[in-house]
């Protein structure tokens, strides 16, 4: 079995509109990398039920294993639940075991705070909610506030994994989801390199000819060239270099380097990042 490709879905409009920072995009990113992965695309989404339902049936359809975080509470702008069991065609039904972790944790918090348990209460029927989940629905649990995640299988073999969009609940859930979803699936032995070198007084169109040669020569790589206009350390410059399996990694870096010699730029440090 393939090792499976990586998608982050982050879904919020206070993501999109500034009022809070995305965080999950560069904590993915960690997560995968210390799990030997890398992560192949990344979409924002405002809180629009056609626009998240749109978003998550090309999801489901990829065959990707996909995080999406955001929109699975219970408040009327919360809707990732809905448009997940539309995109699959579904039904969202009461999930017991997840029915079962909310009035746990609702029990628990009333006896931190000295009140009476009262499961009828609008409030606890309407958390309640966060445990109508698509069918089929499995759970991830949440280490946080026992109250869980849940993820769906697509009919194109890939998966979505739902998370709350709070860090400290959706960070461990990643890892709990990488361990567990994907025991044995996971090629720890791929992880990728990067090499590259920083140029002086270069632009990118004199360099596109050698990133080409690189490339056609290697194809298990990846060519960038990353220019900068006010690095605070290097000021102006093009961070060029190449990425991959470590193997083909270090015979591309070293047609890159001899490929780049005759055309006598002034280059900065050398930089390795695994």
């Amino acid at each position: 079995m393939n090792a499976p490709v990586f998608g982050l879905i982050v879904i919020g409009d206070e993501i999109l509109s500034g009022r809070r920072s995305d965080k999950h995009l560069a904590k993915c990113i960690e997560i995968l990398a210390d799990h030997g992965q890398a992560l192949a695309w990344a979409e924002y989404v405002g809180d629009e039920p056609q626009r998240i339902t749109a978003t998550l049936r090309r999801a489901f359809a990829s065959g990707d294993a996909v995080f999406c975080t955001g929109g699975i509470g219970a408040t009327p702008d919360d809707h990732t639940r809905q448009c997940a069991a539309a995109a699959l065609g579904v039904a969202l039904k009461p999930h017991p075991e997840a029915r079962a972790l909310i009035d746990a944790r609702m029990q628990a918090v009333a006896r931190e705070q000295g009140q009476p348990w009262q499961p009828d209460h609008p409030d606890h029927q309407r958390r309640l909610q966060m445990g109508v989940l698509p069918a089929g629905a499995r759970l991830i649990p949440n280490s946080y506030n026992q109250i869980p995640g849940f993820s769906c299988s697509g009919p194109g073999g890939g998966a979505v994994h739902f998370m709350p969009g709070f860090p400290v609940m959706a960070w461990p859930m990643m890892e709990w989801v990488l361990t567990h979803e994907y025991a044995g699936r996971l090629d720890t032995g791929a992880r990728q390199l990067e090499r590259s070198v920083i140029i002086f007084g270069s632009i990118e169109a004199a360099l596109t000819p050698v990133m080409e040669r690189v490339e056609a020569a290697h194809p298990q790589v990846k060519v960038f060239s990353l220019p900068s206009m006010d690095h605070p350390e290097y000021g102006r410059h093009i961070d060029l270099g190449v990425k991959g399996p470590p193997p083909a990694v270090q015979a591309a870096y070293a047609d890159l380097r001899a490929w780049l010699a005759p055309l006598n730029l002034r280059y900065g440090p050398e930089i390795t990042r695994p």
